[in-house]
């Protein structure tokens, strides 16, 4: 059992018997009365954001998750599927539980799958990805000196805005957890 007063980024709690990762908390003291802690939480199962307010001091379950090392293989249709790279043993997630990560999948990538109760749920991507930029606008010469950028599509789909200097063909680190772009790779 967790109480408020354990509460920090990342923390993984049961409410309900729904397990959930804290985004966000604040502990706040109002003139009157006791305190109070704000949360921004994440559901592990279904992906719903949810902004509960407690009283300091209450008590939260610890749910039954699991981190484990997995290897992302291929996508079907709405289906990913992932394998444990020490028993091969296979793991499919759905789109609509993966949610944005999937813009920055590419197989082969190293992840870690979270399981909730033995079934698995999500997946933790690396913070950063290296994408290959596959349509952009052409670079004019002159156009590197400025901080101007333009929209560039990547390998997986996804739209990212790069300095005016990059071409199709280049690979860009990308941040997973923004979506904006770091760097040249």
């Amino acid at each position: 059992m967790y109480t408020t007063s354990d509460f920090r980024r990342g923390l993984r709690i049961e409410i309900d018997g729904q397990p959930y990762t804290i985004l966000e908390f604040e502990h706040h003291k109002p003139g009157k009365g006791a305190a109070i802690t704000r949360c921004r939480l994440r559901n592990l199962v279904t992906g719903q954001l949810v902004t509960p307010t407690m009283r300091s001091g209450e008590k939260v379950g610890t749910p039954d998750v699991e981190d484990k090392d997995g290897q992302f293989l291929f996508a079907s249709g709405d289906t990913y599927t992932f394998m444990d790279p020490k028993s091969y043993e296979q793991y499919e997630i759905s789109q609509e539980m993966l949610g944005e990560q999937t813009a920055f999948l590419v197989d082969g990538m190293q992840v870690s799958i979270l399981f909730y109760q033995g079934k698995a749920v999500s997946v933790e991507l690396p913070n950063s990805v290296v994408l290959e930029i596959v349509e952009t606008e052409p670079a004019v010469k002159g156009d590197t000196a400025t901080n101007a950028t333009k929209k560039a599509k990547l390998q997986t789909g996804h739209v990212v805005n790069v300095p005016l200097f990059m071409k199709e063909g280049e690979k860009v680190k990308v941040d997973t957890r923004s979506g904006e772009y770091v760097e040249r790779a």
